[in-house]
């Protein structure tokens, strides 16, 4: 069959294309066949999960949790996860969760850890001792409780009373460095009502629990 000149060094089908084609060309469409192939499958893993990894039961949040909560059963869920995947502290028991504070704001969906409710491995997480404890003051400014977060780190001082009209008595510093882990809501009640929970090393926490029931009790940001 003649050919035109247009025809000329352009090849008469497909299958003389790809017989002419350099060695290179075929080396670089089979890498980027196999970077295809690999991806799909790192998908499909991914999606799946590891069938042959051990799976446990896991407490998650039922439904979008407010910090300050008492937990009820309807707040928690046992779902199954890989164990690999999960937070270390991770709390498989409901019991051990039911009547317990939230510390912090929690999504549906969420796994439960020790440090995500008020217990001692809060306290030792907080403070940094493994001793510590973790107390509730009431402040005599009910303002400062409106600014203060969990995280914060205060001194807590304490104002004894004088007993007689316009006296007063000095402050004095019960505890130092003491960490915020939670500031109870408002809700409808008075803010003078809001409880704040202070983690502090043991030496500290009996001082300023005693001195909450006698002594108004304020705080030093750091």
């Amino acid at each position: 069959m003649t050919r035109s000149f247009a025809d000329l060094g352009r090849g008469s089908s497909w299958r003389f294309t790809l017989g002419n084609r350099p060695a290179w060309a075929d080396a670089l469409l089979a890498r980027r066949i196999a970077a295809v192939v690999l991806a799909v499958a790192a998908v499909v893993l991914f999606v799946r999960g590891d069938p042959g990894a051990a799976k446990v039961d896991v407490v998650v949040a039922a439904r979008d949790l407010a910090p300050g909560r008492l937990l009820t059963a309807d707040d928690l869920r046992v779902d199954r996860h890989e164990s690999r995947s999960l937070p270390t502290g991770s709390v498989g028991d409901t019991t051990v969760l039911l009547g317990a504070t939230l510390t912090g704001a929690m999504h549906a969906g969420e796994t439960f850890t020790d440090l995500r409710v008020v217990g001692p491995r809060l306290a030792a997480a907080a403070a940094g001792s493994p001793d510590a404890r973790i107390v509730p003051i009431r402040l005599a400014d009910a303002a400062v409780a409106d600014v203060l977060r969990a995280g914060d780190r205060v001194d807590v001082v304490g104002v004894e009373d004088a007993g007689g009209p316009g006296a007063s008595a000095p402050a004095r510093t019960l505890a130092t460095d003491a960490a915020v882990v939670l500031v109870t809501a408002t809700g409808d009640r008075r803010g003078a009502d809001r409880v704040v929970l202070l983690a502090l090393d043991t030496e500290y926490a009996a001082a300023v629990a005693g001195a909450s029931l006698r002594t108004a009790l304020t705080v030093v940001f750091h």
